[in-house]
């Protein structure tokens, strides 16, 4: 019960009702101007607040456990995207949908979510912190690259000198300052976590309402019907079940303990909307985005809520056993 209404969190809530706004007063003429810029600064703001916020150990702690999170990249920028390209030959949907769930199978993993459910798990956390935040700052540099190798793009997309000038001023710069400057202002980020919750969120919302507007003004519901969502939520069910199967099969095979082998499962089988839709508005022309995200905000809501119910199982399994 407790899964089900998890659906039902402010942001999801909020991430609804900006679809929904967009669908019914899409952003037009000079306004689609104005909201572009915003969400491109939120963009940039975003990625600063999270170099500054990547500590140095951290960075250090990735490598040193390099087994641990060397499976985790094997899952989460191996496995994945090979997935995602099989069900892309399997036609099972095609166009843009295709094109998003492919782009959804290059993301990095979640932070805040992959930690909390290692937590719940009784896994091992300060791997999890370490390995979800190598896993963002890998992201920074290899989605970028894995779109333009696997992905066919058109416009501002793809391998073209504006793309790479593109992603290097909103994302890669933005967070290597921010990173640089993190003896300087990585306190006051670490007091404000709420922020960081504000800037996440925020971004989202804009680049969600800027896309879909767009995508709404070319017809993107004249386009897409209600089996074709339901064959897209069905995919990245079957997606998640496989690589959550794959890495808790993995991490025996290699050995680990069970607390890592929990960090494995979280971290190398999330997807993060908060890197993923800000990077999808500067990888992909704008009229394409609100098809492409639609994808990963489905699966979104489905890995939330199968981890909450696998790792309050885990939890409740470790607690058996402490107490056996």
């Amino acid at each position: 019960m407790r899964a089900f209404l998890a659906f039902f969190e402010p942001f999801i809530l909020m991430l609804l009702g900006t679809v929904l706004l967009a669908s019914l007063l899409p952003p037009r003429g000079a306004f689609v101007g104005v909201f572009g810029t915003i969400a491109d600064a939120a963009i940039v703001l975003l990625f600063f607040l999270h170099g500054a916020k990547l500590s140095r150990e951290a960075i250090i702690e990735g490598v040193r456990r390099w087994r641990l999170h060397g499976a985790t990249f094997l899952v989460t920028y191996g496995l994945f995207p090979l997935i995602g390209l099989a069900v892309a030959a399997l036609h099972v949907v095609d166009g843009a949908l295709a094109t998003g769930i492919v782009f959804l199978t290059l993301l990095p993993s979640t932070v805040q979510s992959s930690i909390a459910f290692t937590a719940m798990a009784r896994g091992n956390v300060a791997a999890a912190v370490c390995g979800a935040s190598f896993s963002n700052l890998a992201g920074i540099f290899l989605v970028p690259l894995l779109v333009a190798a696997v992905i066919h793009t058109t416009g501002s997309a793809g391998s073209s000198w504006a793309a790479a000038e593109t992603i290097v001023l909103q994302l890669l710069v933005p967070f290597i300052a921010g990173h640089l400057l993190r003896p300087v202002i990585g306190g006051f980020v670490g007091r404000h976590k709420q922020l960081m919750t504000v800037v996440d969120r925020g971004s989202i919302l804009l680049v969600v309402y800027t896309a879909f507007g767009a995508a709404v003004v070319e017809g993107l519901w004249q386009r897409i019907s209600g089996p074709d969502l339901a064959i897209v939520a069905v995919v990245c069910a079957v997606i998640l079940a496989i690589v959550m199967a794959a890495s808790w099969g993995l991490g025996k095979a290699l050995g680990f303990a069970r607390a890592d082998r929990i960090v494995l499962l979280f971290c190398g089988s999330k997807k993060s909307l908060a890197s993923g839709v800000p990077m999808a508005g500067v990888l992909f022309p704008a009229a394409l985005v609100g098809t492409i995200i639609l994808p990963l905000m489905l699966f979104h809501q489905i890995q939330l809520i199968t981890c909450a119910v696998i790792a309050r199982r885990l939890g409740e399994e470790a607690t058996a056993d402490a107490e056996g």
